[in-house]
């Protein structure tokens, strides 16, 4: 049995709320045919959709507040905000892979629209079905929890030591197969998946595309999923604040196009995370880490990293002039 604070109310609010967000993101947004953001409007949505997922936590924190009392309204606001502050920090790294991807396919930005809204409406419905499975196998068996822990050390240590190549992903088996099997364009045809040609039915390379975005994001949730478990194991705080912290992954993807190289240093800042949270839940039942802590300990590695990385940008452009 699966324990959680989600009530009906909770969930048929949330629901709304993803309902009208997606009707504004992946509608309003794109009706206009092939179109790119700018850095100004990707900046203005992104701040959007953080506005909005803090006041659906203040919602929740009033709501619970009002029926539960102020202690369990404070506890269960915190592991929101701490999950989606995880959540959203590892979503980066997603959207470099995006960048990346659509950088060795040479699709044009604004071209890139199409995949973008299948990516995050792929994201959603893979997400919200591995967190209930994720939820309930933890809730019959616990020691699941051990071995999260145990791959999330292992991953933020991987992360760190890991190169990027992007000149390799051509070569990766899962690309060989499907360019072997899939009767396919040798170049782009617009914003088409599919075309005819003198009757017969071609893929085009965007369909390769939407196939690797699809797959990063399968790689990245079973990153991500496990490392809010160590936060909380209640499937309504899971899946609201990893839902909200992928909602404005399109925003952020424009936001981070033309700047992706200044972030180098962030990678190292997610595996530290990563590797923190694979302790807590290795050390769960010898020491357990406050929430409040946990927040704390991940907005400072976040920040830290922040700093560093703008020293980097700072030596790197000051030398690039002499």
């Amino acid at each position: 049995m699966m324990n959680s604070v989600g009530t009906p109310w909770l969930w048929g609010s949330f629901a709304a709320v993803i309902v009208v967000m997606l009707a504004i993101d992946l509608l309003l947004q794109g009706r206009k045919g092939a179109h790119t953001m700018t850095l100004k409007q990707a900046a203005s949505w992104s701040l959007v959709w953080v506005s909005l997922s803090l006041l659906f936590n203040f919602g929740f924190w009033y709501y619970l507040n009002e029926t539960a009392g102020r202690a369990v309204a404070d506890t269960q606001a915190l592991a929101f905000l701490t999950g989606y502050l995880i959540e959203k920090a590892l979503a980066v790294d997603n959207v470099f892979v995006w960048l990346m991807l659509f950088s060795y396919f040479a699709v044009p930005a604004n071209l890139q629209r199409r995949v973008l809204i299948y990516g995050v409406l792929g994201a959603i419905v893979l997400r919200t079905l591995m967190i209930f499975a994720g939820s309930w196998l933890v809730s019959q068996f616990q020691w699941l929890l051990y071995l999260f822990g145990a791959f999330l050390l292992f991953t933020g240590i991987k992360m760190a030591l890991a190169k990027e190549d992007d000149s390799a992903i051509g070569d990766k088996p899962l690309v060989k197969w499907l360019r072997s099997r899939l009767r396919m364009t040798d170049s782009l045809e617009g914003e088409r998946f599919f075309v005819r040609r003198n009757g017969i039915l071609f893929a085009t390379p965007l369909v390769l595309v939407l196939i690797l975005v699809e797959l990063s994001d399968v790689i990245f949730a079973v990153d991500s999923i496990p490392a809010i478990f160590a936060v909380t194991t209640d499937p309504f705080i899971v899946l609201t604040s990893n839902l909200f912290a992928i909602m404005g992954l399109r925003a952020m993807y424009f936001l981070l196009a033309n700047v992706a190289e200044r972030f180098s240093m962030l990678k190292y800042g997610l595996s530290v995370i990563l590797v923190f949270i694979g302790i807590k839940m290795l050390i769960i039942d010898v020491f357990h880490i406050p929430i409040g802590l946990s927040l704390g300990v991940v907005a400072g590695i976040l920040t830290l990293t922040l700093v560093i990385n703008a020293w980097v940008n700072h030596r790197n452009d000051r030398l690039a002039k002499k």
